[in-house]
C-alpha cells in the first residue's frame, strides 16, 4: 500500500500536468484583454516565478554537465545513470505544487497581496531574520524527522536513493515532504507581509535565492573557494558547500542544516570531516586530471540541431535516442550562435564517460559539425583537432582511442594512418573501429542472400564487406563510376571469388535486388530503384530518410554494452539507451583485449570474424533495429 501523500496528485498525468498552469495564464489573458494591462496581476507574477525557478534549475544543471569545466570539481566521481534520471524526471513537481498553493492565497486575500509594494529595504531584514530564526531550525528539526526508521522508509529513502548528487535531486520527493517544504519556504515571505515589510522584488528574490542554494548543496561540484572560509573563518557556520551536504548523503546521521551549518554545530550533528574534505576538494580543482580515462571515443557534432542533445543541454532529452522535435527550433538560434563561436575558439572537450569493470570510458567530441568535414579549407583545422586530441590521450596514458565517423574519414586522414604515420612512438592505440563496424554489417545479412548491392562500395567499409561477401558466394554489385578502383578492390579476393563481385554504375541495376547495404547517401529517386521488400542495410551518417514503406530500414551497425556498464546516462546520437556506435564497440573490445597494435587505414577482412567473436565474449550484444516506414513516422 502506498503510504499517504507520498505520491503526487498528478502522478499519472504525465507531460498532460503542465495543463495545471491554464487557469493562471488563462486569468493573465483575461485580464490583459479587459483591461488592457498587467498591473497588479498575481497570476503573471507566479507564472515568471515558476519560469524562473526552472530556467534557475535548468541552469545548475547544465553547469554540473558540463564535464569540461566540472570533471576537477566533481565530489562524487560516478556519473548519472539512466535510472536516476528516470526518478528525477519530474523534479519540476514542487514548482506546480508552490505555483497553485500561491495562487489559492492571492484568490483567498487579494487586498493582502495588491498592497504589496514594488521595494522595501526593511523587508529583506526582515525576511533574513525569519528565514534565521524559523526556517532554518524549522528544516533541521523536520529533517531529522524524516530520518527517523518510518518517514524515512516510506517518504525520505526516495530523495536519499539517487547515488550521486544532482542540483534535480534536490528537488526529489515526496508530496508530503514538499508540504513541509512549501511550509518553511512560505513563513518568512508571509510573515514579511503580514509585518508591512514585504515587497515583490523580496519574494522574487528570496525564492530565486533559496532554489540557488538547494541547487549549490545537491550540485556534487565544488563551487565555494576554501580561501574564502580561511579569510572568514565563521562564515563556515553560515553557508553550507557542496561538499558539506554531500557528506549527508554518505553519512545520513549528520549534517541535516537547511543552509547554516551552524545549526548542526549547536545540535552536534555537524560531520567532522566537513571542513577538510571541503578543503581538500576545492584544493584539487583545477590542479590536475584526478581520473585517467582508459578509453576515449573521439566524436563530432553532426548537425546544428542534434547539437542539442548534449547532456549538458537538457538532460532529460539527452536520455533518450535523439529524434528531431518542434521544441528544438525555439534552441536552434542559440545552438547556430554556439556552433560559430565553437568554430573560432573552442577545443577538443569531454561530453560525457561511464565505467566498464573498473575502467574509465569517455567521449570527446572535436568542435566541429558535420557539414564542416565537407569544405576543403577545414580539412587541416579538422585534422589538427583529431592530432591534438590523439597527443592529449597519449600524455594522459589513455590507452584507446576511437574515432568516430568523419574523424576517420579516407579522405582526410586516410582512416587515422595519417597521425600514426606522423606519430610513430604513441602509446595510445588509435583505432578506428571500422572492423567490428564492418563484422556487425555482415552479421545481420540473413545466410540464405545470395546477392547484395553495395553503395560506397570501394570505401574502407565497402571494400571489406565486398570482400567479405565474395567468399561467402554472395554476389556483390559495387555501385562505382571508377572502373580502376573497382578493379584494385577485385584483385584482392581469391581468384575463385573474383567473379562474384561486378562492378555497376546505375541504381537501376538493383531493381530485382533486395538486399541493399547502403555506404553513400541515397536520394529518394534513387530509393525507388529498389523492389518491394527490399531491406536497407547502412553505414552512412546521417542515416537515409526512410521513405519506402513497403520496404524496411537498418538503423547504424551499433552494439549494446555489456550490462555491467555504469554512470552510463546518455543516448549516443539515434543509438538507444545503452548501445553505441559499432566504431565505439570496437574500440570498447580493443581496450578489453588488451591489443597493442593500430586498428587504421584498410580493414584487414581476415579479422572480422575474431572482433566479432571478441565483442561477444566481453559480453557485447548485437542490435538489430528494422524500421519500416509506418513506424519511423
Amino acid at each position: 500500500m502506498v503510504p499517504a501523500l507520498s505520491a503526487w496528485p498528478w502522478e499519472n498525468l504525465g507531460i498532460y500536468k503542465y495543463l495545471l498552469y491554464g487557469p493562471l495564464l488563462a486569468k493573465v489573458l483575461y485580464t490583459r484583454i479587459l483591461e488592457g494591462s498587467f498591473k497588479d496581476d498575481w497570476c503573471l507574477h507566479i507564472l515568471i516565478i515558476c519560469v524562473a525557478r526552472s530556467s534557475l534549475h535548468q541552469l545548475w544543471s547544465t553547469y554540473v554537465n558540463m564535464l569540461f569545466l566540472t570533471c576537477n570539481r566533481r565530489i562524487n566521481q560516478h556519473g548519472y545513470d539512466f535510472k536516476q534520471i528516470d526518478k528525477e524526471w519530474d523534479w519540476d513537481n514542487f514548482i506546480l505544487l508552490q505555483a497553485l498553493i500561491a495562487s489559492m492565497a492571492c484568490y483567498i486575500d487579494p487586498p493582502f497581496i495588491e498592497n504589496v509594494p514594488l521595494w522595501n529595504a526593511k523587508g529583506f531584514i526582515i525576511i533574513l531574520s525569519l528565514h534565521v530564526g524559523i526556517s532554518e531550525p524549522l528544516y533541521y528539526w523536520v529533517h531529522r524527522c524524516f530520518h527517523e526508521s518510518y518517514l524515512f522508509n516510506q517518504y525520505h529513502s526516495i530523495h536519499h536513493s539517487s547515488p550521486v548528487l544532482h542540483p534535480f535531486t534536490g528537488a526529489t520527493a515526496t508530496f508530503l515532504e514538499h508540504l513541509a517544504l512549501t511550509t518553511v519556504i512560505g513563513l518568512p515571505i508571509i510573515g514579511s507581509c503580514m509585518l508591512g515589510n514585504g515587497s515583490r522584488i523580496m519574494i522574487y528574490g528570496y525564492l530565486l535565492v533559496f532554489d540557488f542554494l538547494r541547487c549549490l548543496g545537491h550540485c556534487n561540484v565544488e563551487v565555494v573557494p576554501h580561501q574564502l572560509f580561511d579569510t572568514l573563518p565563521s562564515l563556515r557556520y553560515l553557508l553550507y558547500t557542496p561538499t558539506y551536504h554531500s557528506l549527508h548523503h554518505t553519512d545520513m546521521g549528520t549534517n541535516f542544516c537547511l543552509f547554516m551549518p551552524f545549526f548542526d554545530a549547536i545540535w552536534k550533528t555537524l560531520n567532522s570531516n566537513s571542513w577538510e574534505l571541503h578543503k581538500k576538494t576545492s584544493t584539487n580543482a583545477g590542479k590536475y586530471r584526478r581520473n585517467i580515462p582508459d578509453f576515449v571515443f573521439l566524436g563530432h557534432v553532426v548537425d546544428i540541431t542534434s547539437s542539442i542533445h548534449a547532456p549538458f543541454v537538457i538532460r532529460s532529452f539527452a536520455s533518450m535516442p535523439y529524434t528531431t522535435r518542434l521544441f528544438l527550433l525555439a534552441y536552434w538560434p542559440l545552438a547556430f550562435i554556439v556552433m560559430l563561436m565553437m568554430w573560432a575558439w573552442s577545443k577538443t572537450f569531454l561530453i560525457s564517460f561511464y565505467n566498464l569493470r573498473g575502467r574509465l570510458h569517455e567521449t570527446w567530441s572535436v568542435p566541429r559539425f558535420g557539414f564542416q568535414y565537407f569544405l576543403p579549407f577545414a580539412k587541416e583545422g579538422i585534422n589538427k583537432h583529431i592530432e591534438e586530441a590523439i597527443l592529449t590521450a597519449n600524455r594522459l596514458g589513455v590507452k584507446v582511442i576511437s574515432l568516430a565517423a568523419l574523424n576517420k574519414n579516407e579522405a582526410l586522414n586516410g582512416g587515422g594512418t595519417l597521425f600514426v604515420n606522423k606519430h610513430p612512438n604513441l602509446k595510445v592505440r588509435v583505432v578506428h573501429g571500422n572492423t567490428l563496424t564492418a563484422a556487425v554489417i555482415l552479421n545481420e545479412i540473413r545466410e540464405d542472400v545470395k546477392e547484395v548491392f553495395l553503395t560506397g562500395a570501394t570505401s574502407k567499409l565497402g571494400r571489406a564487406i565486398a570482400l567479405y561477401l565474395c567468399r561467402r558466394s554472395v554476389r556483390v554489385l559495387m555501385l562505382t563510376s571508377s572502373k580502376e578502383r573497382f578493379q584494385k578492390v577485385q584483385k584482392e579476393a581469391p581468384l575463385e571469388y573474383q567473379s562474384y563481385l561486378v562492378q555497376v554504375t546505375k541504381y537501376q541495376a538493383a531493381r530485382g535486388c533486395k538486399t541493399w547495404i547502403v555506404g553513400k547517401w541515397i536520394k529518394p529517386g534513387e530509393q525507388s530503384c529498389a523492389p518491394t521488400g527490399t531491406h536497407f542495410h547502412q553505414f552512412v551518417v546521417p542515416p537515409i530518410l526512410s521513405l519506402r514503406r513497403d520496404c524496411t530500414y537498418g538503423d547504424l551497425a551499433a552494439m549494446r554494452l555489456p550490462d555491467d556498464v555504469q554512470g552510463l546516462g546518455n543516448c549516443e546520437y539515434t543509438m538507444d539507451r545503452g548501445e553505441v556506435h559499432a566504431c565505439h564497440a570496437g574500440g570498447v573490445v580493443h581496450l578489453l583485449e588488451g591489443w597493442a597494435h593500430h586498428e587504421v587505414g584498410a580493414i584487414d577482412v581476415d579479422r572480422i570474424d575474431l572482433v566479432w567473436n571478441a565483442a561477444l565474449n566481453h559480453g557485447l550484444k548485437p542490435v538489430s533495429n528494422v524500421v519500416t516506414r509506418q513506424n519511423s513516422m
